[in-house]
């Protein structure tokens, strides 16, 4: 049963030999990080702007001085809680979000919600 759900690790291993071998495909996968990339950047830049937008004044270069699928929001425990019970945003008891997860079509919900949970 185990075949027909899941991959043993050579198949992993055998994609990554046939991408790394070939030139095209190689080109073709670094381009398409190199996208996946540029669009957590211009997530994290999206979410900065909007905060700003939202009325926050607290400071969060944090946000755009980072890099990867992860941002450490800086909200506190309390903070994620109210976020999660208000507004129905999930993220780690540490405030990480998914970069990920952040869209176009949903960057300035976020935003206003952390805007509302942070407000002083």
């Amino acid at each position: 049963i185990r075949p027909m759900y899941s991959n043993p690790p050579v198949y992993g291993a055998r994609v990554v030999s046939a991408v790394l071998s070939d030139p095209e495909l190689t080109c073709e996968w670094a381009g398409d990080c190199k996208t996946m990339a540029d669009r957590i950047i211009s997530m994290r830049t999206a979410l900065k702007s909007s905060l700003a937008a939202a009325g926050s004044t607290d400071n969060w270069d944090h946000i755009t001085n980072q890099i990867g699928m992860f941002c450490f929001s800086g909200l506190t425990v309390e903070q994620v809680d109210k976020i999660k019970a208000e507004h129905s945003v999930y993220l780690t008891k540490d405030g990480r979000i998914s970069m990920a997860g952040v869209t176009s079509k949903n960057v300035e919900y976020l935003a206003k919600a952390m805007a509302a949970v942070t407000k002083k």
